[in-house]
């Protein structure tokens, strides 16, 4: 079963782009909800979400990437993952455009993110992997957020519990 959770990814948009995230990372996905914004976070850390009673932090993926802040349709999704951190892991919600279908993309498949031009962009990414003619970024989540966010998104989560 690990075997095949291995190629298995959740794909999403973030502008005209697609996105993939390991589908064994993946706890959940939920409509757009209110989202309680936190004072003093940083501007990707849109707040809070009440997830059956417990408080998860929701990141705007399009503004940690450097982009424009998600502009909320019927379409935006909220994929919650668990993300590591230093005392172990912790539930994070991450703000996307839209949430597609998971699809299956062999390691063969998968090429080395470009380190030319990309910027800070490749040190997000695991690979580009091929899907008939497009290209699908395959996201390093544990390398989205650095010690500081994750310290901060465990502090939020546990604030809530």
């Amino acid at each position: 079963m690990a075997e095949i959770l291995e190629f298995q990814y959740l794909t999403l948009s973030l502008g005209k782009e697609r996105y993939a995230i390991p589908v064994g990372r993946v706890l959940e996905v939920v409509e757009h909800s209110r989202v309680t914004r936190l004072p003093r976070t940083a501007s990707f850390m849109k707040g809070l979400i009440d997830l059956r009673g417990k408080g998860v932090p929701v990141v705007d993926l399009r503004l940690r990437f450097g982009m424009s802040e998600t502009e909320v349709t019927r379409d935006t999704a909220i994929v919650v993952i668990e993300l590591k951190t230093a005392e172990g892991q912790t539930v994070v919600g991450l703000l996307a455009d839209a949430v597609h279908e998971v699809v299956e993309i062999k390691a063969e498949r998968v090429e080395k993110a470009p380190s030319f031009g990309a910027g800070p962009a490749a040190d997000f990414l695991k690979g580009v992997g091929r899907m008939d003619e497009a290209f699908v970024l395959i996201l390093d989540i544990d390398r989205i957020f650095d010690a500081e966010d994750t310290d901060l998104a465990a502090e939020l989560a546990a604030a809530e519990a």
